[in-house]
């Protein structure tokens, strides 16, 4: 819990995922479209990711990767950064992590 703690802080956009997954990388591909670089902590790559992904349910966060937080808060998965997105409030959350040049 603590390092989940620790990179929520450290991190303005987190994003649990997969290595195998599609909708991880589109949503890595729609914030790199956005001018933001999150921070992709792939579960199945990452040494403890098996820990980190048990205590993640232990938390209470049981939805299915990709698994968005953004300044610190849960959004959601694809589905949830999609609504938020059609609707008008992705970006709002996002610019404080924009970066002002082209990658």
């Amino acid at each position: 819990m603590e390092r989940i703690s620790k990179l929520k802080s450290e991190h303005g956009v987190l994003i649990f995922a997969k290595s195998t997954c599609c909708l991880c990388y589109a949503v890595r591909i729609l914030f790199n479209e956005l001018k933001v670089i999150p921070r992709i902590y792939e579960l199945d790559r990452e040494l403890d990711g098996k820990e980190i992904e048990k205590a993640l349910v232990k938390f209470g966060y049981n939805i299915p990767v990709p698994m968005v937080f953004i300044g610190g808060q849960l959004i959601g998965s694809m589905n949830e950064v999609i609504s938020h997105h059609l609707g008008g409030y992705l970006v709002p959350l996002l610019m404080p992590y924009q970066h002002p040049l082209p990658f």
